[in-house]
């Protein structure tokens, strides 16, 4: 895979000392460990990413795992955002439908922003990144799908990223001892 720059639209243009979001970075041992590092670190910040707190680098590497052989395979893409220094500090996988009916649109997973980053802009900035990422990856993609855990108020970010919500299952998801929450999914026109 080569790397390709995805510049996300900044209010103001872009800023200095922001990240910059690149899709399909070379895959390297240390990617994977700062990626690792940083999925644990928004989850033990309360972020809704397949994890509960508290969680290890080692104990989000399995599911870390499953991104890298799909970009492998060449299934999925990475998108990651990196300061100045290479630092991640937010990654979105968007991965091609595999359905023969539904191949016109991606999937988007595991959207992170590293806490320090978070409340700034950098989410949006991650979120626009995407759209632009998945028109690269293929002009013809009409949308993108993404789904997100309630309670958390993502469904209003996403909303205000432009996504729409299409469906939600009541319940889907268990975090704890009767504590459930509903599994929202949400949808991104590209036109």
């Amino acid at each position: 895979m080569t790397e390709t720059v995805a510049r996300a639209p900044a209010r103001g243009g872009p800023r200095e000392g922001w990240p910059r979001y690149v899709l399909d970075p070379a895959p390297t041992a240390a990617l994977s460990e700062a990626v690792a590092a940083l999925w644990a670190d928004v989850v033990n910040a309360g972020g809704a990413v397949g994890f509960v707190p508290t969680v290890t680098p080692e104990e989000v590497r399995p599911a870390l795992r499953q991104h890298l052989v799909g970009m492998a395979e060449g299934t999925t893409r990475l998108l990651i955002g990196v300061t100045d220094r290479g630092t991640p500090v937010a990654t979105a996988f968007l991965r091609r439908n595999s359905h023969r009916l539904m191949g016109h649109w991606l999937w988007l997973s595991t959207v992170m922003v590293h806490p320090d980053w978070q409340g700034r802009g950098a989410g949006r900035e991650l979120m626009a990144a995407a759209a632009s990422a998945a028109r690269a990856i293929d002009p013809d993609v009409m949308g993108i799908r993404l789904t997100c855990r309630s309670g958390l108020g993502l469904e209003a970010f996403y909303a205000s990223c432009g996504y729409q919500e299409v469906g939600r299952v009541p319940d889907a998801i268990r975090v704890g001892e009767n504590d459930y929450r509903d599994d929202v999914t949400l949808w991104l026109p590209l036109g």
